[in-house]
């Protein structure tokens, strides 16, 4: 294969993203239905004038309804959540559902209280519909990975190319040259001459990892390709690479067969043959 380092770095995408990257409503649901029932019957507590009282009537029907609180202000994960108290104190922020006077001073300290009692919330399941799609955009850096993996799965079943995704080199003994720590490989293909184990991912934007990436794979790779019948591919794409041009360019001298988006259908070809 004839190699052109210009032309892959023109042919590098801007984006991956279709419509279904930005929310994956379908776990915000599922997050919003595990703690549905206890804010349904927090909902009693919006609009009241006495919230203290409020909140004693429910600690006496249930008192673990107010464990959900923390994802009123996007917390998660309140056993490890530190805060300093009215007393100047530390304390993890679960201890403010131990009592129903902490519960009181949690509403109160948060600002929840005036946003309860002014009716600022109608219903707070919705409420939280909406914070766990603002929570669910942290985890678009990873469905971006997945995109990438999508796409490449999609070309391969058109193509009606066999493959496997998520291999881990312990499956195969030759490669003890990769030494004692497991790697897995996104993809494997297996033909009657060779055994490609493929990398993929896709960097809309720069930063320090894409150095990192590029580096571990320069070194990853002469060292799969000296197992006899074995190859690594790398396919990746994004205009982030623009900003660790140098590092990319001297992975892909160095590693045979790297491919974008763009000139995979060359891989494809060589599968094919």
């Amino acid at each position: 294969m004839n190699k052109n380092f210009n032309l892959f770095m023109s042919q590098l995408q801007e984006t991956n993203q279709t419509l279904d990257f930005f929310c994956d409503f379908d776990k915000i649901s599922a997050n919003v239905a595990e703690v549905e029932m206890s804010l349904n019957t927090l909902n009693y507590l919006i609009g009241k004038d006495d919230l203290a009282k409020g909140v004693a009537e429910i600690w006496q029907r249930d008192p673990k309804v107010f464990e959900v609180l923390g994802i009123l202000i996007a917390v998660r994960d309140e056993g490890k959540k530190p805060v300093v108290d009215r007393n100047g104190n530390v304390v993890l922020l679960k201890s403010y559902f131990e009592s129903k006077g902490k519960v009181v001073d949690f509403l109160e300290g948060t600002g929840l209280a005036e946003i309860f009692e002014s009716r600022r919330i109608k219903n707070l399941v919705d409420y939280v519909f909406g914070i766990e799609t603002g929570l669910d955009t942290n985890a678009r850096k990873n469905r971006s990975g997945h995109i990438m993996e999508n796409t490449v799965a999609k070309i391969f079943k058109e193509n009606g190319i066999r493959f496997r995704q998520e291999v881990y080199s312990s499956e195969f003994p030759e490669l003890s040259v990769l030494g004692t720590d497991e790697k897995r490989f996104d993809f494997f293909i297996k033909t009657s001459k060779k055994k490609y184990l493929i990398e993929v991912n896709f960097y809309s934007g720069g930063g320090s990892k894409l150095n990192e990436v590029a580096r571990a794979y320069t070194e990853l790779a002469p060292k799969v390709n000296s197992v006899a019948g074995f190859e690594f591919v790398w396919i990746t794409d994004g205009i982030g690479w623009k900003s660790a041009r140098n590092k990319l360019e001297e992975a892909y001298n160095t590693i045979p067969s790297v491919y974008n988006l763009t000139s995979i259908s060359s891989f494809v070809e060589l599968l094919q043959k």
